[in-house]
């Protein structure tokens, strides 16, 4: 995982579980697996936020602190209980009521006057249906797969057999507070595409590859490179290492021709890796065209740029690796998630025994063309 978080809110985080907060919900909110949480607790337990703050902000903290408790009457302080929560709606407002009610000793009319929530909205008692089973089933997913949205959880559901609509399941799902957190898009503007651009008919004709960088726990760094059919979406092979250079390249296309057969056409970028000598005479030998990107336009090779930030979302950010030999179990593990169980949106209605066997049928395609692979 790259070192998004801070100290302060890692202690953050570990504060908000000794606090009471359900280790479940925390990692789903944060965005994190339950043993990244291990992990940071065995490494920060103890620490309070005070020891990684600057001198200067402590004072400044205090101050605002001392200046508030001076100021704050019965109903401030009960609302600077409750606000850190989310109340937005009145189904969440209804529990914090009681907790007002049974804390400070107030009645049900103060609580609901304090929280802006109409006493009879407070009483009244839905005659929906609860879907507590199904509701049960949707957080055991999203705790497992912190990644995935109420479209693949909605697929993963329907192949276990509970045929629930996606309005359904969107709105459990909302209810249930399992939404992910997305980045702002950028501005959109007019793209011009290249023309002339190799199109793959069936698997095995066209490769997408990559590189993608994380470090480990202990600020090692490592790269990963990344290896997909443009056709069937599927990873061909994710190898990482702290140094990869174009031999390993070399090394890694040639097991993979061995396997599945040499490609018409590789996509890559203008990396130093993908247009030195060692690669130039191994497309030259095996009669493979490098298409390259245009300096400045990663969308020449949008399959493997998409694949990457799927790779970076569900495994690279959601794991903290303690050292390479971690790393390479984890993204193999996942690697072969990917291409058998994960739903996808063009393969959605398909099992995964029925994705299976096109990856099987793939790999038989080329099994008549090893006797004209060469390597170097």
């Amino acid at each position: 995982m790259k070192k998004k978080f801070s100290v302060e809110q890692i202690v953050g985080v570990l504060k908000q579980a000794e606090v009471g907060v359900p280790i479940a919900e925390l990692i789903r909110k944060v965005g994190i697996t339950e043993q990244t949480y291990y992990r940071w607790k065995a490494k920060y337990a103890g620490l309070e936020v005070d020891q990684v703050r600057q001198v200067k902000q402590l004072r400044e903290e205090n101050t605002k602190l001392k200046q508030l408790v001076a100021e704050l009457t019965l109903d401030k302080t009960m609302l600077q209980d409750v606000l850190p929560k989310k109340i937005l709606k009145p189904s969440r407002r209804r529990p914090v009521v009681q907790y007002l009610e049974q804390s400070y000793q107030v009645s049900e009319r103060h609580a609901c006057c304090v929280l802006a929530l109409g006493r009879t909205t407070h009483r009244y008692e839905s005659r929906r249906e609860p879907w507590t089973e199904l509701r049960m089933r949707m957080r055991e997913i999203a705790q497992t797969r912190v990644r995935y949205g109420y479209r693949m959880i909605r697929v993963l559901l329907n192949r276990e057999g509970w045929k629930a609509g996606k309005d359904l399941v969107y709105r459990l799902y909302k209810e249930e507070g399992l939404g992910l957190r997305t980045r702002p898009t950028g501005r959109k503007r007019a793209v011009v595409h290249r023309r002339d651009r190799f199109r793959p008919t069936g698997p095995n004709q066209a490769w997408a590859m990559d590189f993608v960088s994380d470090q480990c726990s202990d600020g090692r760094r490592f790269r990963a490179l990344t290896i997909i059919d443009v056709y069937t979406r599927e990873s061909l092979a994710i190898e990482a290492g702290q140094s990869l250079r174009g031999e390993d390249v070399v090394r890694v296309l040639n097991r993979l021709i061995l396997e599945r057969g040499v490609p018409k056409v590789l996509f890559c970028d203008n990396g130093a890796e993908f247009t030195g000598q060692r690669m130039d005479m191994w497309a030259y030998c095996n009669g493979v065209k490098i298409d390259f990107s245009r300096p400045g336009k990663p969308t020449d090779n949008a399959f493997c740029e998409s694949f990457n930030g799927t790779l970076r979302a569900e495994c690279l950010d959601t794991h903290w690796f303690q050292n390479l030999a971690d790393a390479k179990q984890i993204i193999e593990v996942w690697r072969q998630e990917y291409n058998v169980s994960r739903p996808h949106r063009a393969l959605a209605d398909r099992t995964p025994a029925e994705f299976a066997s096109q990856i099987a049928a793939s790999r038989d395609l080329t099994e008549s063309k090893t006797g004209q692979r060469l390597t170097i």
